[in-house]
């Protein structure tokens, strides 16, 4: 287990956070499979806690008002030093900026975006909460990976608002880029073509490590979640995507090494 920077370099993903309408039963599903604790965070969008582990914080979880049918997802918010700037460029660039900028209290400031291709995230220019403050050990996130059809275009929206170095794997068949921040893969871009599910388009996918993919893969079963593809082997290490009572989608990984 590791203890993360307190300050992101922008453009590295610093936080994951869930809106959903059953809070205390998602509370619920997530501290029996990862083991968290919660305690409230700032509410300006309504009543939201942040999950703990060891007592630091990992992820947040928030309740959408009972008159919302949003899609209920995982969001991944990106690093930034100056959350009005980035609105602006992600609007310059072709994206759209849904809610904010806006202030979380004294934690920091957020704002909630979508890419040109549709897939949502967030931003987050930390005050007093940097985002999540341990890594490296189960329940934690682990990566962050944005599912798009293609990811030449959108690629490029990315790289325009952070200056991401961008690494291709060269294959025919195979669109996938990994993005790069002061030399370290920060996150990676998926092209999946007409693969990409048609009830919920691009997407962040949120990887969260555990001790065991298989065994994890059935406590979801069993609290009620549901199991989208089964645990196998990836390039990263041993991999199952799963989704919860909810229906957010996320990819539980064991990672090599």
């Amino acid at each position: 287990m590791t203890q993360s920077e307190t300050r992101r370099t922008p453009g590295t993903p610093c936080w994951v956070s869930l809106m959903v309408h059953g809070l205390a039963e998602t509370q619920e599903f997530y501290g029996a499979l990862f083991g968290w604790e919660f305690r409230p965070g700032p509410n300006q969008l309504g009543p939201y806690v942040r999950a703990l582990l060891d007592g630091k914080e990992v992820a947040g979880i928030g309740q959408l008002p009972p008159d919302r049918h949003l899609p209920i997802a995982w969001t991944t918010y990106l690093a930034t030093n100056d959350a009005d700037a980035t609105a602006e460029t992600i609007r310059h660039c072709g994206g759209t900026v849904g809610v904010g900028p806006l202030d979380a209290g004294d934690a920091g400031r957020m704002a909630i975006a979508s890419d040109p291709a549709g897939a949502v995230f967030g931003v987050w220019q930390a005050g007093a909460h940097a985002g999540s403050a341990v890594a490296g050990a189960p329940g934690t996130p682990a990566w962050n990976e944005l599912v798009t059809r293609e990811t030449s275009t959108v690629g490029k929206f990315y790289q325009a608002l952070f200056g991401y170095d961008v690494e291709a794997v060269v294959s025919a068949d195979f669109d996938y880029v990994t993005l790069h921040l002061e030399g370290r893969p920060v996150a990676s871009l998926h092209g999946v073509g007409n693969a990409l599910p048609r009830d919920k388009g691009a997407h962040w996918m949120t990887y969260f490590e555990v001790a065991d993919v298989d065994e994890a893969s059935v406590r979801v079963t069993d609290l009620g979640g549901h199991v989208l593809q089964q645990p196998h082997e990836g390039a990263s290490g041993r991999l199952a995507t799963v989704a919860d009572p909810e229906g957010a989608a996320f990819t539980l990984v064991r990672s090599n090494g």
